[in-house]
């Protein structure tokens, strides 16, 4: 008498594997752009202007969220 309600998840395998390689580029991009300061604060370090910090890491981390978008909407396969 009891029927079995099967779940039905909300996306494919695929869509969560290119959601976790967004999150790991999004975090990638953040880890480049950390460092840089200095330890004494009357002390300026032209270091927090370097390329790594001002173009490298941006573009990762909007790289990381393009995907994250095209993860969310990529349509799954439809099974046979």
């Amino acid at each position: 008498m009891s029927k079995i309600k099967q779940k039905k998840i909300l996306f494919g395998v695929r869509n969560y594997k290119f959601l976790m390689f967004s999150i790991l580029l999004i975090t990638l991009g953040f880890i480049l752009m950390s460092g840089g300061g200095s330890d004494d604060p009357n002390v300026f370090n032209p270091e927090i202007f370097s390329f790594r910090r001002i173009r490298l890491a941006p573009t990762v981390i909007l790289i990381g969220f393009s995907m994250a978008i095209y993860a969310i909407l990529l349509a799954p396969k439809k099974s046979k």
